[in-house]
């Protein structure tokens, strides 16, 4: 089959964003103004419960989004962010931002839309569009550069063929993504019904006092677990030989390709983790997950959540979610937001009676087997799909 050489510029219009002004930026609204943090590192459409932004001024209707629409991240507003590549989820929701390029004109002769979006998230163009962004602190792409990226592409028969097989990938780990959201979600409202609302079976005939039901006790974070602080690796160990170290990029997603290696014998034992393990970012975003990748070194950062006798890890991952804001209002730093091991000692939460906690924990624990199951699952099709993405790419692989 004949690959030929072209430019982006030869198939594509990119066009620029609307300027909207930040006075007008509102929690809640119609319409959700896009930026570089709606786009996943790896390409794709990023939703930020809680983070995106509304927007109540007056603003041209052309700049109202379509489902289905083609952007780009022109921004590194995050390491990796720029260039990516991502799909508009719905109609009349999503306004086009300065920061963020339209594919608006696409030549159906030279392109295929679903291939368009892989080849946009491939390392190639990445690489080119990564080359000739400007700035120092902040890097910048514009339409002209990427106009100049070199693609080398199949007929767009096999482009749509492709691209179908790649979405087909994408489809199902969209699908256990579901999944797993619904599962954490039972889970947490049914903590939030029995330990924070005090719905628990029984409670009717239970005596309150200072807000704590007879038998339950109110405990200090830091009494229920042991909170191990990753190790502080330094650039000269990073390689790409040995066990992953995972930073706070990995604690959702785990390991990626660019995820950096160590191979030595200068970190603990006990800094090794597995799947199931709980664990938390202290610094910069403060997140608490159950690890579903294989075994990995900790970097500084993160605590390893070793629970106590008293509570499981499910519980204890619920209740330091729930603690969230919390111990955000205790967070120190002028240039990084961090929390000091004495917030785990002020921050306190309702433990029950065992008998209670064990059919919590009960359901919380097959529950979070099946959610680490689906989230392997995902890194397994995360893995194959980029693995397929870059041979069918370059023409290595025949649809």
């Amino acid at each position: 089959m004949k690959w030929t050489d072209t430019l982006l510029g030869d198939g594509v219009h990119i066009k620029h964003g609307f300027a909207f002004k930040g006075e007008h930026f509102v929690d809640r609204g119609d319409y959700i103004v896009l930026t570089p943090g709606n786009f996943f590192e790896a390409g794709g459409f990023r939703a930020r419960a809680g983070k995106d932004r509304a927007y109540s001024g007056d603003f041209p209707e052309s700049y109202v989004l379509n489902e289905g629409d083609l952007i780009i991240a022109m921004t590194e507003q995050g390491e990796g962010l720029l260039g990516s590549c991502a799909i508009v989820p719905a109609s009349n929701r999503f306004l086009h931002n300065q920061r963020i390029g339209l594919i608006d004109k696409l030549d159906p002769a030279k392109f295929s839309k679903s291939f368009l979006y892989y080849l946009f998230n491939s390392a190639s163009v990445r690489g080119q569009i990564r080359g000739s962004a400007t700035g120092t602190k902040v890097r910048h792409t514009a339409p002209e550069r990427v106009y100049r990226v070199r693609v080398r592409v199949p007929n767009v028969e096999t482009q749509s063929r492709i691209g179908d097989v790649l979405a087909t990938y994408d489809a199902l780990i969209a699908n256990n993504k579901r999944r797993v959201e619904l599962s954490e979600q039972s889970v947490r409202l049914l903590y939030r019904e029995w330990f924070v609302h005090l719905r628990y079976p029984g409670h009717e005939h239970d005596k309150i006092s200072g807000g704590v039901p007879k038998g339950w006790n109110l405990m200090a974070l830091s009494t229920l677990a042991e909170y191990i602080n990753g190790f502080a690796f330094k650039p000269h160990h990073l390689g790409e030989a040995g066990l992953p170290i995972v930073k706070i990029p990995e604690l959702k997603d785990g390991v990626r390709a660019s995820t950096p290696r160590y191979d030595g014998f200068d970190v603990p034992e006990r800094l090794v983790i597995s799947s199931g393990d709980l664990l938390f970012s202290w610094s910069g975003t403060l997140a608490i997950e159950m690890w579903a990748d294989g075994p990995a070194y900790l970097n500084q950062h993160l605590f390893l959540v070793r629970p106590g006798s008293i509570v499981g890890k499910e519980f204890l991952l619920i209740a330091l979610r729930e603690s969230l804001p919390a111990l955000m209002n205790m967070t120190v730093g002028a240039t990084m937001k961090h929390i000091r091991r004495a917030a785990l000692d002020q921050v306190k939460i309702l433990v029950p009676p065992a008998e209670l906690l064990a059919i919590f924990e009960e359901f919380a624990r097959d529950t979070y087997a099946m959610i680490i199951n689906l989230r392997q699952q995902n890194l397994k099709l995360v893995r194959a799909r980029d693995i397929l993405l870059s041979r069918l790419m370059d023409g290595r692989i025949a649809v």
